[in-house]
């Protein structure tokens, strides 16, 4: 057999990633502030970009030319077809590793019409070029409160429901450490038990620093002399009467805790060791919420109306008027291919800005559309979903789908929830109809335990399988049992003894 080189010709498919339909799919992947800086660095670079402000301008600008003279970019049904195709890449692509895990509206979507978007009008930007020193500032910055707090609740082992209580709890702290927030307030607006949010607020007060989302000063003195190891019934006292303690009346503090001079005297200096702003050591400034990208608000006739956060979509045109001054002054063929390039990338970055904002509020709406029961019941009702439901649903990739959901928060009646929150595994039903949520199946499981107290019945793991399958919850033991342990509760056997 000889070896030998001979050429061919060979015809056949493949994804081309061009540098345009790179920078459509990191649009899609990136926050609203990511997007904003690529947007900012985008106009900084590109002489044919202009910001579109609300603000009037002088005569000399754009905004006053008629909108046929303006470069603002007005897609055809051909175009937003591309576009999908363009921005729908498949997971063999640069960005295939990804995985998923709240004013007035500019665009609107009723639940049952499908996502209508008027694009004549496409808020503030960003760039490719700046992300580096984006990046670089994000790095060098110190981390705040809330931060830090989230950083902690990440580790904490918390189930997606209470995680979503977590990131409410947190969001409600001050810059010094408390937490400003009506816990009954909180547990009607998502629908759950007050004992889950005791529970997760109790997880949340060991976070470091010490005393953080305290609900006062007592609370927060308290729970650093407890981290200490020095809360008994004397210091229980003196925390309950710091009144007598700021008057300065010792006798009084002294019947009041049962000590003497020295045991009062011991005890306050401990007190002021204290801090009573845990948080202060985080900087003084208030920090800003999540900035969601999409509102959900019920609709009057009885569904659910999803609309884009105007605030976070870039507004930016293609200076025509600008371009056509140029373009006849320019000379070489070097001149002529530069200002080509840009005017072609200047179009493309409109249309990705305005394909993104269409493929969010689509995916958006239909997780609305598929998630219904937990926005009008409660976390109980979050039906199981994953990225393959809703790509069928939308006719997108899955890949496509874990990018939209990457970084992108929505507002709801029950608070703002990343997106990828709303995707949870699911238990199938014992009588063969649709299946259960696995996070809804945990919240059951420990509502059964909670009740527990009441009853004076300790329920094994068993027990539980009977219950639920008695409910129509098809789960096994083992299951009950993960589920149990990851809820941090323990064992049937360790619960009698504690009752014991």
């Amino acid at each position: 057999m000889s070896l030998g080189q001979r050429l061919e010709i060979r015809q056949g498919q493949g994804l081309v990633i061009t540098p345009q339909l790179q920078q459509a799919i990191k649009l899609l992947q990136l926050s609203n502030l990511e997007l904003e800086a690529v947007v900012e660095a985008e106009l900084e670079r590109n002489p044919l970009l202009l910001r579109e402000d609300n603000e009037p301008d002088s005569p000399d600008t754009e905004s006053d030319l008629p909108r046929d003279e303006r470069g603002e970019l007005e897609l055809s049904d051909r175009d937003t077809q591309q576009a999908n195709s363009d921005l729908d890449a498949s997971e063999g692509d640069v960005y295939g590793d990804d995985e998923p895990t709240v004013r007035e509206p500019v665009a609107s979507s009723d639940i049952g019409d499908g996502p209508m978007i008027d694009w004549t009008r496409a808020g503030k930007g960003g760039g490719f070029d700046g992300d580096g020193d984006t990046l670089d500032r994000a790095m060098s910055r110190e981390k705040t409160l809330a931060e830090h707090l989230m950083d902690q609740a990440l580790i904490a082992g918390f189930s997606a429901p209470e995680m979503a209580v977590a990131q409410i709890l947190i969001d409600a702290v001050d810059e010094g450490g408390y937490l400003r927030a009506d816990l009954t307030e909180i547990a009607e607006r998502l629908g759950c038990a007050m004992d889950l949010i005791e529970k997760v607020l109790t997880v949340c007060q060991g976070f470091e620093p010490t005393g953080v989302m305290a609900r006062s000063v007592p609370e927060c003195l308290k729970l650093q002399l407890i981290e200490r190891n020095r809360f008994d019934p004397a210091m229980a006292a003196l925390i309950d009467n710091l009144e007598l303690l700021a008057r300065r009346d010792l006798s009084a503090l002294r019947g009041a805790c049962g000590v003497d001079d020295e045991d009062l005297a011991e005890m306050i200096r401990e007190l002021k060791a204290l801090t009573p702003r845990p948080g202060a050591a985080f900087g003084a400034e208030p920090q800003a919420g999540v900035v969601p990208d999409v509102f959900v608000r019920q609709d009057p006739s009885g569904g659910w109306r999803v609309d884009l956060n105007s605030d976070t979509l870039p507004r930016v045109l293609v200076d025509q008027t600008y371009h056509a001054k140029v373009v006849t002054s320019a000379r070489s063929d070097q001149e002529k291919t530069y200002l080509s390039e840009c005017l072609s990338q200047a179009n493309w970055l409109i249309k990705s800005l305005d394909q993104r904002a269409r493929t969010i509020l689509k995916v958006s709406a239909e997780i609305v559309r598929q998630q219904d029961g937990f926005f009008v019941y409660g976390i109980e009702h979050l039906r199981p979903l994953n990225l393959k439901t809703v790509a069928e649903a939308v006719g997108m990739h899955e890949s496509t789908i874990s990018r939209v959901t990457t970084n992108k928060y929505i507002s709801t009646p029950r608070g703002v929830f990343e997106l990828k929150f709303f995707f949870t595994s699911a238990i199938a039903a014992a009588d063969g109809s649709e299946a259960h949520s696995a996070e809804s199946v945990r919240h059951k499981i420990k509502h059964l335990i909670e009740g527990e107290k009441s009853s004076g019945e300790v329920l094994s793991d068993d027990r539980i399988v009977e219950i639920l399958k008695e409910a129509g919850v098809d789960i096994a033991r083992r299951t009950v049992a993960k589920y149990r342990e990851a809820l941090r509760i323990p064992s049937s056997v360790e619960r009698k003894r504690m009752i014991r």
